[in-house]
């Protein structure tokens, strides 16, 4: 399980006065309280902009909050302190992610099973696991640098599997994938819920997010601005798609002024 309490993250940035430039403090996400369980899969929906990505990368461990704290415990329900073992128990995977061109899939994912201290006979096993899960048999053992956009996205999801973390954090995972590729995602979002693994993920794709999310939190300007199930948030809405749930909502809090926001706090 994953809890955010009060999570901010400050920036600057320049901003043009007449001839002049300033700098000037923001709050990229502010004060975001979320919680995701175990066997869970966690939207986290919102325009560009919104403060997505950097709240996944505080809670992937990757950024140090401005304020605010983390929580994260193993299956038993113990809070992992030590900050390496809570970086093992997270798989996080963003349109960032770099792999080593020149190494098909199959050798990358042996070479981080070595990093790991797994033995030989594990790391093997493993490796033909995670090929078969995602459906990379056909081109496995290809060089990283010559695969196709979905392969990537795949070889970058089984990078994240080799160590079997407890949590997934994905950041747009399925984004311009073409069907058949988005699908193996999905089905294996799916399958690490069944499994009792967490997911928390990103996506502008709101069907997606209709299907698959046990919970959503939607963002704007860096708060969370509504929260609950697709179900629950749809009838709030008097909306018969999330889609269109989504848009009621943001529509608004952008209309409302002088009052203070929420909506869907914990």
């Amino acid at each position: 399980m994953i809890r955010a309490e009060n999570l901010s993250k400050q920036f600057e940035r320049s901003v043009r006065q007449g001839r002049k430039t300033k700098k000037e403090s923001f709050l990229a996400v502010d004060h975001v309280s979320l919680y995701a369980k175990q066997g869970e899969i966690i939207g986290i929906l919102g325009p560009n902009g919104a403060g997505k990505t950097t709240l996944l990368r505080m809670l992937g461990m990757l950024m140090t909050p401005t304020e605010g704290s983390i929580l994260l415990t193993d299956e038993q329900g113990r809070e992992i302190e030590d900050r390496t073992a809570r970086k093992a128990a997270i798989g996080y995977l963003s349109g960032n992610t770099k792999l080593y061109p020149r190494f098909s899939i199959r050798e990358y994912l042996e070479f981080l099973g070595e990093l790991y201290g797994y033995d030989k006979i594990h790391i093997s096993n493993r490796v033909e696991e995670i090929v078969t899960l995602l459906d990379m048999k056909t081109f496995a053992d290809n060089r990283i640098e010559k695969l196709s956009t979905g392969q990537m996205q795949r070889a970058s999801i089984a990078r994240c599997l080799m160590a079997d973390p407890q949590l997934y954090i994905l950041d747009e995972p399925t984004l311009g994938l073409d069907i058949l590729s988005a699908d193996t995602i999905i089905h294996f979002m799916k399958g690490q819920k069944e499994r009792g693994k967490t997911v928390l993920y990103s996506t502008h794709y709101l069907e997606e997010a209709q299907f698959l999310c046990d919970r959503v939190y939607m963002i704007c300007s860096g708060k969370i601005v509504a929260h609950g199930t697709p179900e629950a948030l749809m009838e709030q809405t008097g909306t018969e798609n999330l889609r269109d749930a989504f848009h009621r909502i943001y529509d608004s809090e952008n209309g409302a002024s002088g009052s203070e926001k929420g909506g869907g706090k914990e």
